[in-house]
């Protein structure tokens, strides 16, 4: 799929896809309640500190229940299961489970499943350029670019709604570059308000690096490697997180107001506190310390 250059091509997609306001919405939030545990059968484990067992895609975890619930949920981090917290559909298991398959599910119809549990994984990407798409229309800085968003937006939101044989034939690699190319340039708007020299850690490898106190206002962190990296009380407003790996960085006491392309994943990976200020669009997650995440410089 190519996303729309101009007014002319969006015309085509479906009137019901156009002009549709998905920012934030509750559809591009998890909802669990109404999907069909996609997320514990569809895609694979691995034995690691992320998962106390390993098991193949299409397989059910161990822990599903008949009623598509966890029977671990509450202690999922204590069993091992630190993954599953950290994870996050975008929404997009509710949509599988209640639009591309209409309410059926894998167990009581078990042919739709191996196309079920292909149509997931693209769904789930999907869902996540909806998020970046949807925070980028809310930049005033890149108001320049709204247009060329809001048709990305409404071509692939009428993509997501599209049959799981379309799904499954979507080729996601050149859709993400194509909206990558248009993420990047909100961001180098966005970041260019920010007066003085910003960082470009684009990429960089600060695995563990000590980054206490920091001034990293407008930095650049796109796939930046930031696992156990130390944060604590660095200023991170208008900073790029797009792809960065925040798994356990501390982030206690920092600042990350008006951050762009953070997700809930990268926080719920994290480790903060109650000082942490985060985006408005973000939530604390539960298992965050109270007072955990930042250590005197």
């Amino acid at each position: 799929m190519r996303l729309p250059r101009t007014r002319q091509e969006a015309a085509t997609v479906p009137r019901q896809h156009r002009n549709r306001r998905l920012e934030r919405s509750p559809g591009l939030r998890a909802d669990c309640a109404n999907c069909f545990g996609l997320c514990c059968v569809a895609l694979p484990f691995t034995a690691s500190t992320d998962f106390a067992i390993s098991k193949d895609a299409g397989c059910p975890c161990v822990n599903l229940q008949a009623d598509f619930r966890c029977r671990i949920h509450q202690q999922l981090r204590a069993r091992g299961f630190p993954g599953c917290v950290t994870y996050d559909c975008f929404g997009a298991g509710q949509k599988v489970s209640q639009t591309t398959f209409g309410g059926r599910d894998w167990r009581t119809a078990p042919a739709i499943a191996p196309q079920m549990f292909a149509v997931f994984p693209v769904m789930r990407q999907l869902h996540e350029l909806l998020w970046y798409l949807a925070e980028a229309l809310t930049l005033p800085p890149a108001r320049t670019l709204h247009g060329a968003l809001r048709r990305a937006m409404d071509a692939i939101d009428a993509l997501t709604h599209a049959s799981a044989e379309t799904l499954a034939a979507t080729d996601v690699p050149t859709l993400r570059r194509d909206v990558d190319t248009l993420l990047s340039h909100t961001s180098d708007l966005v970041r260019a308000e920010v007066p003085g020299r910003r960082q470009n850690h684009r990429r960089a490898d600060l695995i563990g690096a000590d980054l206490r106190g920091a001034d990293l206002r407008g930095a650049c962190l796109r796939g930046a490697h930031l696992i156990a990296a130390d944060l604590g009380g660095a200023d991170l407003r208008a900073a790029d997180f797009i792809g960065a790996d925040l798994r356990d960085a501390r982030l206690g006491g920092a600042d990350l107001t008006g951050s762009i392309f953070l997700t809930q994943p990268q926080l719920n990976a994290a480790r903060g506190n109650l000082a942490t200020k985060l985006p408005t669009a973000l939530t604390r997650p539960a298992h965050w310390h109270p007072t955990a995440g930042h250590r005197p410089a």
